[in-house]
């Protein structure tokens, strides 16, 4: 992370874009300076970045935290900026139920070289998408959004047409009658 591209956007050499808008950007550093408070202890960055690429932008440096726990807010909330948060785990149990022992569930990633792993963890994560081996690959086929209070509904994809539909159901019987209305056919 320390060799991350800031920048524009649109550049296709950019890896970490500006944050959104300035109140979200007082936002992400408001969850770095409670993630300190809270004993977190950060190895990389934690700062509006000042590299000159990044002029006047709303940039903030790639954040990695270490020494966090499954309690401390910067692991319990959604931060949407370039902030990670390391927890240890010992067991494929145990990072499940790190993962999933949170009230959101926009996104996961798992990096692993057991092929079982790669097919078994991503239906055991409450999470509306799971990345493995990779993280950040979006597709307009693929349906995004959370699980929990991270979203209801989906964006992309096929799924997202749901979102603009309304369904009904129509009976049509064939033999031209009067059915009585009281009775189940």
């Amino acid at each position: 992370m320390k060799q991350a591209r800031l920048g524009d956007p649109n550049s296709a050499d950019t890896d970490v874009a500006p944050i959104a808008t300035e109140g979200q950007l007082a936002r992400v550093l408001h969850y770095i300076d409670v993630a300190r408070s809270e004993g977190a202890r950060c190895v990389l960055g934690g700062r509006r970045a000042d590299r000159p690429e990044c002029g006047d932008g709303w940039f903030v440096e790639p954040t990695i935290f270490v020494d966090v726990h499954n309690r401390m807010r910067i692991a319990q909330e959604e931060v949407f900026g370039p902030v990670l948060a390391v927890i240890p785990f010992d067991t494929d149990d145990e990072a499940v139920a790190l993962a999933n022992d949170t009230p959101f569930g926009l996104a996961a990633g798992v990096w692993t070289t057991d092929m079982a792993r790669a097919l078994s963890m991503p239906r055991r994560l409450k999470a509306g998408t799971v990345w493995v081996n990779a993280y950040r690959v979006v597709s307009y086929l693929a349906p995004f959004g959370g699980f929990k209070e991270s979203g209801i509904g989906r964006e992309n994809g096929i799924a997202a047409i749901h979102e603009y539909l309304e369904s009904k159901s129509v009976f049509i019987q064939p033999r031209p009658a009067i059915s009585n209305p009281f009775t189940l056919q």
